[in-house]
């Protein structure tokens, strides 16, 4: 890109001075002095912090890479329109980039088409410069980002993609409008422990009051907010379109209502690659970015299904199908809606010539389609009366039988319609495919006036989840490690936890947010309102199962959904609680294998080799930063030393360096034996030093300065000459 930037800024101020400079004239009347005095577009270039490439579960014709993509620049842009000087001085942007090869052919160019969009909306600062005495106009600089920013979403953020045909004559109406992954339904139901934000003068005085934003991609819904409470319960049901998985996520949002300006309660970020796996999460999830509060969702996952007999109509009013309009293109529309009157040409006599001649220019047009109370806006065609305007649009639809798609083509300079159209979605459901695809006449227009749209109807359907899968659960939020909380009896059982299984395609790191994992909720919620310990119970992991039993028949215990209330089982001494790791690729790692915390020179109660427990790892090398980064995500089945509880954090050498100044440790975690860390730490050395070196890595026991209890609780080395340190990995 370095050595690309000064080719790729000349042709970009080639372009702005003969492409965009005519275009930003012809827009408006007070634009037309409109010139451009300085084009210069800096010497910093774009960074790509980091590429993910998918290989799993996509189509072998398609290569999908993820760009994680950075723009300090120092470019200059000035502007004259009329008395005023407009100008930019530098612009930061960044977010991560999706990049489509698809698709890939057996002859030259090898590569039919590239399709870019981003998956969330880029953050974008704007440095203006030279407008002065406009900005100080309050909320115009707050105004021009946040619209610029739009303007970028409503291009580039998905839905919307961006195609470019390598190959001639490629049709790519199908890549830049692929039908979505799936729909996801949000039942947002209550919250709890909220943080108390209205305060009066310092002084604490009455309860907030919540209520929740909701997003996928650029669509975002607001929940009702409930007065003066800080344990709110919504009851409310939202539907999104998932157009790209792995890769968009649910952002939840809380927010305090205020007059002047509304308070952060905390944040939540949920894999939607765990919830089309799992089918179903109801959970409570702690949030993030605050100091206490749980979210309690339900969330289902709706597979876009061809079957008629899912159409049904639904009691509770919730949507049973989607409908996805492409919206082509139409021919031979009237200049005006006098030329036509209900399809009978009648010559009208105007006196104004003024107005003839707006009358007797191309229309301007614009559709709006309707499906029940929904509408939504295609973008203007200027000029023409065959315009083309190739673009998608989605409708839930409650009821395939009775509802129907109402199409309206607009002058944009007289408010007058040019056509109408009706269509039935009754009519797809005679088609085997639920798809129309052809020209509509169109009503009050010219009798050879026509829409071209394609037309597809799919089913929603919640599909059984495989019971042979471990469920994702409440980690679903982008977590760490499992945690096995031991419950009653003073017995020492070990029943190794169930792994994982991969899931098939890793979620999206969102510039280290699938690292940045969420507290734990105490274990309190899991206990059954009659206090009986036995919730939750994987049937796998009842204490006292025999290990090597398991081990010959794994199908005889398959996991039991996460979040259904198990049985008691009173004969067993011992009944463990699990939660369940995420997927290990969630960190973009390997398939997982163990380190075991090694039990030499440990004096164990028992005498026993007893493993010791497991300790998560994240290791990668860092080119950019030239350092080697690891994650100490957390352990799990520590040891205990003594009957007082432990209090274990971790210790990192990177052997031979044992310098008192070079260790690493993370903080203390009290009383507990599954430790949640998620503690990042860097070694800054040549990539070519750290493969000669060994990582020594310690679990140890924080006590009293006189306590005879023994500090280390385990121990393990890994030999980094024998790992792939750019590609990374992440183990227990």
């Amino acid at each position: 890109l370095v050595q690309a930037w000064p080719y790729f800024a000349t042709i970009m101020e080639k372009t702005f001075k003969e492409v965009l400079e005519p275009k930003i004239r012809a827009k408006n009347v007070h634009l037309k002095t409109c010139t451009f005095t300085k084009i210069h577009f800096g010497e910093k270039c774009p960074r790509i912090n980091g590429i993910k490439a998918y290989t799993k579960e996509i189509n072998r014709r398609q290569v999908i890479l993820d760009l994680q993509i950075c723009y300090i620049g120092d470019c200059e842009i000035h502007m004259d329109i009329s008395k005023f000087n407009l100008g930019v001085k530098g612009v930061q942007l960044y977010g991560t980039l999706r990049v489509i090869l698809e698709p890939l052919l057996t002859d030259a160019p090898f590569i039919g088409a590239v399709t870019l969009f981003f998956l969330q909306k880029p953050h974008l600062e704007i440095n203006w410069a030279g407008m002065s005495n406009l900005l100080d106009v309050p909320g115009i600089n707050v105004m021009s980002d946040s619209l610029i920013q739009d303007f970028i979403a409503a291009r580039l953020v998905l839905p919307n993609r961006i195609t470019v045909p390598l190959k001639k004559n490629m049709n790519i109406a199908h890549l830049r409008f692929p039908i979505p992954h799936g729909v996801i339904r949000v039942h947002l139901l209550e919250a709890e422990n909220l943080v108390q934000k209205d305060s009066f003068l310092g002084a604490i005085r009455g309860k907030s009051d919540p209520y929740a934003l909701l997003r996928v991609g650029t669509v975002q819904y607001r929940s009702k907010t409930v007065s003066r409470d800080l344990n709110p319960i919504w009851n409310e049901t939202f539907e999104f379109v998932v157009h790209e998985v792995p890769g968009q996520d649910l952002e939840v949002d809380l927010y305090d209502e205020d007059p002047d300006k509304d308070d952060f309660m905390g944040s939540l970020l949920i894999s939607l690659v765990d919830v089309m796996n799992d089918r179903t999460v109801d959970e409570w999830f702690p949030l993030s970015k605050t100091t206490s509060g749980h979210l309690h969702l339900k969330l289902e996952w709706l597979s876009l299904v061809n079957d008629q007999e899912n159409l049904h109509e639904d009691k509770k009013g919730l949507s049973t199908a989607i409908l996805i309009v492409y919206l082509d293109s139409a021919f031979n529309l009237p200049k005006n809606h006098f030329e036509y009157s209900n399809g009978e040409c009648g010559a009208k006599k105007i006196k104004n010539n003024k107005y003839l001649k707006k009358t007797e220019r191309e229309p301007s047009s614009f559709v709006l389609l309707t499906v029940g109370n929904k509408t939504q806006k295609s973008k203007t065609c200027n000029f023409s009366k065959d315009p083309t305007w190739g673009q998608a649009f989605t409708f839930f639809v409650h009821s395939a039988h009775s509802q129907s798609l109402h199409v309206e083509i607009k002058d944009k300079d007289r408010d007058s319609a040019l056509g109408t159209s009706v269509v039935c979605l009754s009519h797809l459901l005679k088609d085997p495919n639920m798809t129309l695809d052809q020209r509509f006449q169109l009503d009050h227009s010219s009798s050879d006036s026509f829409i071209k749209m394609k037309l597809v109807l799919r089913a929603l359907n919640v599909e059984e989840p495989d019971p042979q899968r471990v469920k994702a659960g409440v980690n679903a939020s982008k977590q760490g490690p499992v945690r096995v909380v031991e419950k009653g009896g003073n017995q020492q059982q070990f029943s190794s936890p169930p792994k994982p299984e991969v899931s098939k395609v890793p979620p999206v790191s969102k510039d280290s947010a699938a690292l940045e994992s969420l507290p734990k909720k105490d274990s309190r919620e899991d206990l059954d309102t009659n206090g009986s310990s036995a919730a939750l119970v994987p049937s796998e992991t009842v204490a006292g199962l025999n290990e090597t039993e398991r081990e010959q028949n794994p199908e005889h215990h398959p996991s039991s959904a996460l979040h259904t209330r198990a049985v008691v089982v009173p004969a067993l001494p011992v009944v463990q609680e699990l939660r369940l790791a995420p997927s290990v690729t969630s960190l973009g790692s390997l398939p997982s294998s163990c380190f075991e915390l090694s039990s030499s020179n440990l004096d164990l109660q028992n005498g026993t080799e007893m493993p010791l427990g497991e300790i998560q790892l994240t290791v990668r090398y860092a080119s950019i930063r030239q350092s080697l980064v690891v994650l100490v995500n957390g352990c799990r089945n520590l040891v205990p030393s003594s009957n007082r509880g432990v209090d274990p954090y971790v210790r990192i050498y990177l052997l031979p360096d044992r310098r008192w100044t070079s260790r690493k440790k993370t903080s203390v975690k009290k009383k507990t034996l599954n430790p949640q860390y998620d503690e990042k730490f860097e070694f800054f050395e040549s990539l070519e030093d750290v493969k000669k070196r060994t990582l020594d890595v310690a679990v140890k026991n924080s006590r009293p300065f006189i306590s005879q209890e023994r500090k280390e609780l385990g121990k393990v080395r890994i030999d980094l000459s024998q790992e792939d340190l750019i590609k990374g990995f992440a183990q227990w």
